[in-house]
């Protein structure tokens, strides 16, 4: 009996170690990059977006564009399997800019997953747009709704607060003369004249933490497999001997 105890707690325990492996989804939220545009520049915003469902894959996605510091113009990058929309609307307020007044301005662009296609779980899909002109104000807000296959909807869309403690669901965040706040601070980060390390590369870190954390976790995993199955071979052996004698 205790040999099979023993046994049993070893097969649990290569179990719990094989998890370490899986990908960590809970950490994974919607995000924009760049998060810093220089006011009255075009820039280039991608969105990244991790499907956290186990079960369910991303069909829909949806951003809201600011109208109180609006976009003049926004363009898409298109995405095979997917159909993009951008909606312009006339502005409740006519907002004046050094180009002149604007009336109307882009409000939402909306990417659809074509029949068959989705962003499955453990995977994650970029959406590119092209902005501007930059609003001169502090940041811009861009809530941006997934929609699910099963007709959930995550809605992305709660500012994050100077403090910079992220909130449940953070909506993504343009920041423009106001500077990003540092992750758990009590102030938002100071302005440096030192340049920030590019995109890609801080992108190249985080995938290579992720790769050493699954190796590692595949390697513990192994190793308990094998302690596994030599309890299992001694409590087998120890079974025949007592057959025998």
């Amino acid at each position: 009996m205790k040999k099979t105890t023993f046994a049993a707690s070893i097969a649990a325990a290569s179990t719990a170690f094989l998890l370490l492996g899986a990908p960590l989804a809970a950490s994974a939220h919607v995000r924009v990059d760049p998060d810093q545009a220089a006011p009255g520049s075009y820039t280039t915003l991608t969105f990244r977006v991790p499907t956290e469902s186990a079960t369910a894959g991303t069909v829909k996605l949806v951003v809201d564009l600011p109208t109180k510091t609006p976009f003049t113009s926004v363009s898409y990058l298109p995405l095979a399997g997917w159909t993009t929309t951008v909606d312009t609307e006339k502005l409740a307020r006519p907002v004046k800019t050094d180009d002149g007044t604007i009336t109307e301005a882009p409000i939402r662009v909306t990417w659809t997953a074509a029949s068959g296609v989705r962003i499955a779980p453990g995977q994650f899909q970029q959406f590119t747009v092209s902005a501007g002109a930059v609003p001169d104000t502090g940041s811009v807000l861009l809530p941006t709704h997934q929609y699910y296959s099963d007709g959930t909807v995550v809605n992305w869309d709660q500012p994050t607060p100077a403090s910079g403690t992220e909130p449940e669901h953070p909506a993504p965040t343009l920041y423009i003369t106001d500077t990003a706040p540092a992750a758990g601070s009590a102030t938002p980060l100071v302005a440096s004249a030192a340049p920030h390390p590019p995109a890609a590369n801080a992108a190249a870190t985080a995938t290579v933490v992720s790769l050493a954390v699954g190796v590692g976790g595949l390697v513990l995993g192994a190793i308990a497999l094998v302690v596994a199955v030599f309890a299992l071979t001694r409590l087998g052996r120890g079974r025949e001997r007592t057959v025998r004698g």
